[in-house]
């Protein structure tokens, strides 16, 4: 339903708060595009620098920064947001191309944990320029460092929700 302005209004029986106002749909719609189109930015800038998808960078990176470059492949899929048989294949074709290992975990061996290869830290040294290049052109020069501070803490803010265990 619309008003003679044509604002969005919500049909009778339903509560207004179901409804978007024009700004707050505004800015959905500009976050919306923004979480569909930076990850295929970067994920382009990746494949065609380094032969690495977005997600495959990211298991590097995190692996890198690790102890030991080493993770539990439980950890590492909830590091790169990812489901644990989806970061299984993943994992197995960085281990076809030499960047990676899977081994038992020697704490608990019901665990399977990820080890980065002297292979995988030259692949992640070669693309982090190019990528770190491209992220601050789309992202970190466009904003100010206090508007880029705000950005992160608002992340954070719904992503906690996201992750909140009362969903």
């Amino acid at each position: 339903m619309t008003s003679q302005d044509g604002v969005p209004q919500a049909p009778p029986d339903e509560p207004a708060d179901l409804w978007l106002t024009p700004a707050e749909l505004a800015s959905w719609m500009s976050v919306v595009r923004l979480i569909t189109r930076l990850p295929w930015a970067i994920d382009t800038q990746l494949q065609r620098d380094a032969e690495l998808s977005m997600v495959e960078y990211m298991t590097l990176a995190m692996l890198s920064e690790a102890p030991e470059r080493t993770l539990r492949m439980s950890t590492l899929a909830e590091h790169t947001s990812t489901s644990l048989s989806r970061l299984s294949h993943l994992v197995k074709r960085l281990e076809s191309r030499g960047y990676v290992r899977r081994e038992p975990d020697p704490s608990d061996g019901r665990f399977t944990n990820a080890v980065l290869l002297p292979a995988g830290t030259g692949k992640l040294e070669a693309a982090a320029p190019a990528h770190v290049a491209h992220v601050r052109r789309l992202v970190v020069d466009n904003l100010s460092g206090e508007r880029l501070r705000r950005l992160g803490q608002d992340a954070e803010r719904i992503l906690q929700r996201i992750d909140s265990p009362a969903r």
